[in-house]
């Protein structure tokens, strides 16, 4: 691939051609604009995130019109190079980084040096780059960089199981099985898990929840004993909040030795669910009636995900406070800004926006944030993902980022579970299945199953398999009634096993929920509309009596 554009970011920034003798961009807001589409994930920001950094959020007229006199001269500048470069559109403008040629290295001197904007955000997102210019090193390498900022999730440890009766040999299950519920606990975004060395070493003795706390530095602490009786096990584990030494609950899981032993344990599954269903439904009990600055770090972002997840309304507007604050707390974490771009998704998706155009570009700022901070964010590449997917309707995008995503990290649930949504939407139903049970397999501990039911279901249908995606849209409806897409799903697979009343039932609830939906609205909004999936749901609403 021919080079046309070489940029130096280390030291005296550098925007200038390749070729000797040709151009070179000296106005720093014209050399800061290059800057940050190269620094960005697949060379793209948004319009209004470019605006907002380069001329302030006080003016917005004026800083669109900034932003296409920015262009036109940059265009000047690069001549016929320009449409090789950049592609622009209304919403977002594109760097083809496989044009640019990259020179110096993150120790070659203070990034972006000599560029002086007089602008807050600017100068704020310039001195976080400043303070770990590895993360945007790391995107040119390819080079993981390590996090910058505390956690923010909730930590947990898995104390070793003392065994209490039984042989010798049985003597490492216990530890066995914190080891595998330490590991499965891992695949969540939703919690922080100590490892299974550091817990062994403070498992072997007496259980004091303040030294847990003070040595291991978390909010959370499964632990319990075995009894194992010939083939029998039978397992008695307490949950315990450390700071306060709560019970959180006990359990009893029974079973035969090799159920236990199985690479894809029943036990340690439902011991898994139970840890992760539990810190959900604590940290949503501390946030209702009390003040954001009431609320532990660690319940904040739980808890605003557990409250956009349940789709009631106030509670819907309620996480996105939660979320900000967390955001505001710890600017740096990827995830956060992740989830308030899921927010806006949900907001747009089932129709609570007042201005989806507005809310769409937000989604998209929130993304490009949390991966300015870590470009190799998996949870961050798959939201992206869906914002490219579900509201901009660029299917070949949103696939570039779950492929990424899913090359960083195979076993990223949100982007198995949202790669089959969108073969779905592809009326690829046997990819679309095989993907959607690959991400049930890897989430046992998500506490918002019904999600992951809800999109199974919609895979199933892709399928043409209705039963099977109607008991999945049936288990997730069981957990989470509100789910509008949950419903559509029901109605459809209805509808084609033949059961038109229930289905009518079903169109019934859904105009209940969502007032304002017709089938021209499906057709209109929904990625799905034009393929075969798209249209089996316009006959079914339509057979339903939706309009």
């Amino acid at each position: 691939m021919t080079k046309l554009l070489q940029i130096n970011l280390f030291g005296a920034c550098i925007v200038r051609s390749s070729q000797p003798g040709g151009y070179e961009i000296k106005g720093a807001k014209h050399r800061a604009l290059i800057a940050l589409l190269a620094t960005a994930p697949f060379g793209r920001r948004t319009r209004s995130y470019l605006q907002n950094l380069l001329w302030g959020t006080s003016c917005h007229d004026g800083g669109r019109q900034s932003l296409r006199t920015a262009l036109s001269m940059i265009k000047g500048f690069l001549g016929p190079d320009f449409d090789g470069l950049l592609k622009v559109n209304n919403t977002e403008i594109a760097l083809d980084l496989t044009k640019v040629d990259f020179i110096g290295a993150a120790g070659g001197g203070e990034f972006l040096e000599g560029i002086d904007i007089r602008d807050d955000d600017f100068n704020d997102w310039l001195q976080g780059v400043r303070q770990a210019p590895e993360q945007f090193f790391a995107l040119l390498t390819g080079v993981p960089s390590a996090s910058v900022e505390p956690r923010i999730m909730p930590s947990i440890c898995i104390l070793p199981f003392r065994l209490v009766v039984g042989e010798e040999v049985h003597s490492v299950l216990g530890d066995w099985l914190a080891e595998e519920i330490c590991r499965s606990l891992s695949r969540s975004h939703l919690l922080s898990v100590i490892s299974h060395l550091s817990a062994r070493e403070i498992g072997g003795q007496r259980i004091d929840l303040s030294r847990v706390k003070r040595v291991l530095n978390v909010d959370y602490c499964v632990t319990g004993s075995l009894r194992v009786s010939g083939n029998k096990v039978v397992l008695d584990a307490d949950c315990l909040d450390v700071t306060s030494g709560r019970i959180l609950w006990t359990r009893q899981f029974t079973g035969d030795l090799g159920e236990f032993l199985m690479a894809d344990s029943a036990p340690v599954s439902d011991i898994v669910r139970t840890i992760g269903r539990t810190i959900s439904a604590d940290a949503l009990a501390h946030a209702q009636g009390r003040s954001l600055s009431a609320l532990a770090d660690h319940q904040l972002l739980i808890a605003g995900i557990g409250m956009m997840h349940q789709l009631k309304l106030s509670n819907f507007a309620r996480s996105r406070d939660l979320i900000e604050e967390v955001i505001r707390r710890a600017p740096r974490v990827p995830e956060a800004h992740a989830w308030l771009a899921e927010w806006y998704v949900l907001s747009v998706f089932n129709g609570w926006s007042d201005n989806s155009l507005r809310d769409t570009g937000v989604a998209l700022d929130c993304t490009a944030r949390a991966l300015d901070i870590d470009p190799n964010n998996t949870f961050a590449l798959t939201i992206d993902g869906v914002v490219n997917n579900n509201l901009l309707m660029r299917l070949d995008k949103a696939s570039e980022r779950f492929d990424a995503a899913l090359d960083l990290n195979p076993n990223e649930s949100m982007a198995w579970l949202l790669s089959g949504v969108l073969s779905a939407y592809r009326d690829d139903g046997k990819d679309a299945v095989r993907r959607t049970e690959m991400a049930l397999r890897l989430s046992p501990v998500d506490p918002f199953g019904y999600f992951f039911d809800s999109l199974a279901s919609t895979a199933y249908l892709a399928a043409g398999d209705w039963a099977h995606a109607l008991a999945l849209a049936d288990r997730s409806m069981s957990k989470n009634d509100r789910h509008v897409s949950t419903l559509r799903a029901r109605l459809c697979a209805l509808h084609f096993l033949g059961r038109g009343d229930e289905a009518k039932a079903v169109a019934s609830d859904l105009k209940r929920r969502q007032p304002e939906f017709t089938v021209a609205s499906y057709r209109r909004n929904h990625p799905a509309a034009d393929f075969r999936i798209g249209q089996n749901m316009v006959a079914a609403l339509s057979a339903a009596g939706i309009t």
